[in-house]
């Protein structure tokens, strides 16, 4: 389907008679939609069904980006509910640049609008700008439907074209995705990332959103990285502009816990395996920030080449996950299955890292049964491929 269809199908739902059967559709089952469909098209045009139902879909898949409220009142392209930011790390964004004064923000590359409506809804004034007629006019119903027009104007144009000097930030979210897959190398975004540093490097603050396995030495010198996850995953990078030249931090949502430095420590020292494991938050590692929680926590690395932190004593941090370690094995699943049947372990949660072998294929082999729980880490220790078992350790505070 062409793009000038699709914007006339778009346009289809804004209708009264469009926005009722998206009403009706809330609920529906992906499961019946053929039965669905029949029913509907006895009273409505066959196009507008097929729009409404596709539309129902992507609702439904962006609830757990947008949630419910936000989702059902929205409009979705296929590219939107993939791309788009997910709306706790909007906010969190939102937030810093309120904190830096920030009253009017140049979104570049603006998609269907999620970062808009977080940064309308900080009390920021926007310029919201797509090049795509489709894009920018579900962004323009966006901002209609949540409310807040009046702090948003849309614009369809080539973001390399458009004048920024009259707002306070930049905000450039490149497409990272292609025909063929996500795009890893920054020079073949869309924009480039090198014509995104330029608009920033004009603005008294901007921050450029790049993917989170960005190599640390294509960053600009002039830029702070950030690196942000949510619910343990890593969910982007977010290049500053204005703020601290040079300085790295990770952002964990959705605690806002956030460490960073503009002077990295060394690598800690390689060690034996204490009692206590420690898996760093996916955004610490990709800050490169694992020897600061080393430190933290007067620990070491059970390989150099491994992010697992071990010690002797338990310590409350928000930058890693803490386990018990009870074994440490050569690898072996035959072992591994003997001591899990030996401790009744029926409920394994395998975790790996420096380890070619795949959580499943441990499950299949080992066959856990019983009525105890175990965490099996398949990793390196000091070079040699090792099997570590324990559990979640509790906070000290509430082991008594």
């Amino acid at each position: 389907m062409g793009r000038v269809t699709d914007l006339a199908a778009f346009s289809s739902l804004l209708t009264d008679e469009g926005r009722g059967l998206l009403a009706d559709l809330r609920h529906y089952d992906p499961a019946q939609e053929l039965a669905v469909a029949s029913r509907l098209r006895r009273d409505h045009p066959a196009e507008l069904v097929s729009a409404a139902l596709g539309q129902a879909r992507l609702r439904q898949r962006a609830v757990a980006k947008f949630g419910a409220d936000d989702a059902y009142r929205m409009f979705f392209t296929p590219n939107g509910v993939e791309q788009s930011t997910r709306a706790s790390v909007a906010r969190h964004r939102a937030a810093s640049f309120a904190r830096l004064g920030v009253r009017r923000v140049a979104d570049l590359c603006c998609g269907i609008g999620g970062d808009a409506v977080a940064l309308a809804r900080a009390g920021i004034a926007v310029l919201a700008v797509d090049r795509d007629p489709l894009t920018a006019a579900v962004a323009r119903a966006n901002v209609e439907a949540l409310g807040i027009a009046d702090l948003v104007e849309v614009r369809c144009a080539d973001v390399t074209e458009v004048d920024t000097s009259a707002y306070d930030a930049v905000f450039v979210d490149p497409a990272r995705r292609g025909g063929r897959g996500r795009i890893f190398d920054p020079e073949a975004y869309s924009p480039p990332l090198s014509w995104a540093v330029d608009a920033a490097r004009r603005a008294p603050y901007a921050a450029l959103k790049v993917a989170p396995g960005i190599p640390h030495e294509v960053v600009p010198p002039e830029a702070e990285a950030e690196w942000i996850s949510d619910g343990g995953d890593v969910k982007e990078a977010v290049l500053w502009f204005g703020t601290a030249p040079g300085s790295v931090r990770a952002t964990l949502l959705p605690s806002g816990a956030a460490l960073a430095t503009s002077a990295p420590l060394p690598a800690p020292p390689v060690r034996g395996v204490g009692r206590y494991l420690y898996e760093p938050d996916g955004a610490v590692i990709r800050a490169h920030l694992v020897a600061e929680v080393a430190a933290r926590l007067d620990g070491g690395l059970v390989d150099e080449t491994i992010a697992y932190v071990t010690a002797d004593e338990l310590r409350p941090t928000p930058y890693a996950a803490a386990y018990e370690i009870t074994d440490e094995l050569p690898f072996n699943l035959k072992r591994l299955k003997a001591l899990l049947r030996e401790r009744e372990v029926g409920t394994l949660t395998v975790k790996k890292r420096g380890s070619a072998v795949e959580p499943e294929e441990v499950r299949r082999r080992v066959k856990p049964k019983g009525p105890h729980a175990a965490t099996v880490f398949l990793t390196r220790v000091a070079g040699a491929p090792t099997m570590l078992v324990g559990r979640p350790a509790a906070a000290p505070a509430e082991r008594g």
